[in-house]
């Protein structure tokens, strides 16, 4: 072990490596207060250092596991006491601001808050936004293909990444740091890294692209009386909005009735009595507070929307995004497990009484908080079921993941795989994608060592 720390020591610099009591003192998780387990976390500055201590995890078979925030969902972050942690939080430089191209060239350890709040002072704007912002790292984003609040209109992480610096597995390093729109030259080799969790190489440096900062924000609290009501709302409001619509978050009575009850401390911003609401965001000049609102009053007396209430100030807009953010209120009935799955927009409603009738029939008293980004198709649930053992979790699952196989839709939608979903991937990928996956893992990570056990078994 010593050995072991003395050549990873000759890399870094004295900051660089934590082991023993520094590294268990260390959360494995922003949830889980439990210490990392691991022979050491690795502190990198330089591509070059990453490069150095993947080539020495290469020759020695050592497997390595990529932290950046540990704000995954999805246990893609966990590691093993064999297991040798590489942080980037240390490579967390924003190296340039472009604002004629509007581009921005980052290191992979930029929290997402950072950036967001850097492009704004010149006067740019980076959409990709997330309730983990101050947490997570712009790395791990991309390494996940992040989505969030806004994925409707600016797309997941994919496609607000321009180019990317990444290591593989053997220290070579992969410079494609693209800053065009548009470059069809050959492969698009940066698809590689993004998304595979760390699986195939550990992202270093990034080209993000950004746009012009949006002079209007306007925000509403929906109330709806059918599900009916939510879809057909989202088709009129993006219509009548004429391309400006940002985010269209939907919540379910039991998410919005838990995030504005004591001890939460929101003020419901329309009454809690109708079994949806969403909340809509309008980003872009085309539409002022006048057309917004009367926009809204047309859907009323439509029948469209059963109550709304409209955002009158910056901080009207912040209490509503704080109800849609609230989620440690989950919290509040015990350690709940997250699902994160997409489907076709027109399933949605069903799906979600189907899983929650599942969820009653084996569990009455179990509790479900129900919510998304169903713009995109995205739903998120949080599930508590009393004496949950692995046996219960598994069949909290299933109640999940079976509803999806006949409806097409995937077990993730933007959290990844991890260690928590490979068990459901063919429910989502076949047969031939997984073989073409495991080609690919075996093809740029050919011992295994990086991020091991993640998304599929690894076999040599």
């Amino acid at each position: 072990m010593n050995s072991l720390i003395k050549k990873f020591e000759a890399i870094l610099d004295d900051n660089g490596v934590l082991w023993g009591d520094e590294l268990k003192n260390r959360a494995v998780h922003v949830w889980d207060e439990a210490g990392i387990e691991a022979r050491a976390i690795l502190r990198p500055t330089t591509t070059a250092q990453v490069s150095a201590i993947l080539g020495l995890c290469n020759e020695l078979n050592q497997t390595i596991v990529a932290h950046g925030g540990r704000t995954g969902l999805v246990q893609s972050s966990i590691t093993a006491a064999d297991d040798v942690i590489i942080s980037l939080e240390r490579m967390n430089q924003i190296e340039e601001i472009d604002e004629v191209g509007r581009t921005m060239t980052v290191q992979a350890g930029v929290p997402l808050q950072t950036l967001q709040e850097t492009a704004a002072e010149s006067g740019l704007f980076f959409p990709v936004d997330l309730g983990a912002r101050g947490s997570c790292h712009i790395g791990g984003n991309v390494s996940t293909n992040a989505g969030g609040n806004r994925v409707l209109r600016f797309g997941m992480m994919r496609d607000n990444v321009l180019g990317l610096e990444a290591v593989l597995a053997d220290g070579t390093i992969v410079t494609s740091m693209n800053t065009m729109i548009k470059n069809n030259a050959g492969y698009d080799l940066k698809q590689l890294f993004i998304g595979t969790e760390g699986t195939l190489g550990v992202i270093t440096r990034l080209v993000l692209r950004l746009r012009e900062a949006i002079p209007h924000d306007e925000t509403a609290f929906i109330a709806f009386d059918t599900f009916d009501q939510v879809t057909a709302f989202l088709k009129y409001i993006d219509g009548a909005l004429g391309g400006t619509l940002s985010a269209y978050e939907v919540l379910w009575h039991d998410y919005y009735d838990l995030v504005t009850t004591l001890p939460a401390t929101n003020k419901a911003p329309v009454e809690k009595t109708r079994p949806y609401y969403a909340l809509v965001e309008s980003l872009g000049s085309a539409v002022d507070r006048e057309k917004f609102e009367a926009i809204m009053i047309e859907a009323l007396d439509a029948g469209l929307i059963a109550d709304a209430a409209v955002a009158q100030s910056g901080g009207d807009r912040a209490a509503m995004w704080a109800i849609r953010d609230d989620v440690e209120q989950f919290f509040r009935y015990g350690p709940p497990q997250i699902f994160d799955v997409s489907i076709g927009i027109r399933h949605i409603g069903e799906y979600v009484d189907e899983v929650k009738r599942r969820l009653t029939q084996k569990w009455p008293d179990h509790h479900c908080f129900t919510f998304g980004h169903i713009g995109d198709g995205n739903i998120h649930f949080a599930i508590t079921v009393p004496n949950a053992d692995p046996e219960v979790h598994r069949g909290v699952e299933d109640c999940v993941y079976e509803p999806l196989a006949p409806r097409n839709g995937s077990v993730s939608a933007e959290h990844g795989i991890g260690l928590e979903k490979k068990r459901y991937l063919s429910v989502s990928r076949n047969p031939a994608e997984i073989a073409l996956m495991r080609h690919l893992k075996h093809s740029l990570d050919p011992k295994g060592i990086l991020n091991p056990g993640k998304i599929f078994e690894f076999v040599g």
